[in-house]
């Protein structure tokens, strides 16, 4: 199927990036052989599946975003994950966004999560149970961005328990946490940090972690992520992040350049329009 979506991605090699809006549109998933095309960050998904609303360990939150699709080796790792968070009795894991139906590009809220292969965990672990189809549900910062520390009120070990957890997997490329969240993990004693080096510092992770999976095997079209560099990235890599390291920002943003999806994402879209002309 993918070398006939291929031919038909030549046939409209002119066509551009569509609006991030034509992925929105889509209900339900490609019901084809799984696929996650392109790169997290630019990219879509064939054949996704939807993480359940619950299960052992974990629920999700915000469905009425419709954002619970994923890679089935996302749903696979998430359930997973869910069954050591309720084994080590940890609390209740939450599931934020995963991908849309058929992946691709958001209009606000992410740059990446477009292949399937993305999940927003949650980093509060004391919530019993929660309106899954609520979409105002906020996590809890768990960093005192001032002091740029980890808020010992709301961060505990379970929160550093379950991160290792999720990093402890093979399949895990790597996880985005707050820079302050990384400095608590590395200053905290461990059996093996080998581990450590899936932990990535990026802004705005302070109330969840960002776990992104490789690719799976045989995707061809799956661009995959770069390994982390060696060691556990406690050093000078992690010091790069603090505060007082941080060049001056600069006055006038330079905008982002035009992303084009991938030709099988845009013969993707192609063809969907075509099918709803023939309806």
């Amino acid at each position: 199927m993918i070398r006939n979506l291929s031919l038909l991605a030549i046939l409209f090699s002119g066509a551009v990036c569509a609006a991030p809006n034509s992925w929105e549109k889509f209900q339900s998933p490609l019901e084809r052989t799984p696929e996650p095309i392109g790169s997290y960050a630019n990219g879509c998904l064939i054949g996704a599946e939807a993480l359940s609303a619950k299960g052992k360990g974990y629920q999700v939150v915000r469905l009425n975003r419709k954002r619970n699709y994923g890679h089935p080796n996302l749903v696979d790792f998430l359930e997973d994950l869910g069954k050591k968070v309720k084994k080590e009795n940890l609390g209740l894991m939450l599931v934020a966004d995963m991908a849309m139906p058929r992946g691709g590009p958001f209009t606000k809220g992410h740059t990446s999560h477009q292949t399937g292969l993305d999940a927003d965990i949650w980093l509060p672990l004391n919530y019993k149970n929660v309106d899954s189809l609520k979409g105002n549900l906020q996590s809890v910062s768990m960093v005192d961005k001032k002091a740029f520390v980890v808020n010992k009120r709301v961060w505990t070990d379970k929160q550093a328990q379950m991160i290792k957890l999720a990093a402890d997997d093979k399949r895990v490329a790597r996880i985005f946490v707050h820079p302050a969240i990384k400095k608590a993990l590395c200053e905290k004693k461990w059996s093996s940090r080998k581990w450590l080096s899936k932990i990535r510092p990026w802004w705005k992770h302070d109330s969840h972690f960002h776990v992104r999976l490789k690719c799976p095997a045989g995707a061809v079209e799956c661009k995959p992520q770069s390994p982390p560099p060696a060691g556990d990235g406690c050093g000078a890599d992690l010091a790069a992040w603090y505060p007082e390291n941080q060049p001056d920002k600069p006055a006038v943003k330079k905008p982002r350049p035009k992303r084009i999806l991938p030709a099988t994402c845009q013969a993707l879209l192609k063809e969907a329009a075509i099918s709803a002309l023939k309806d």
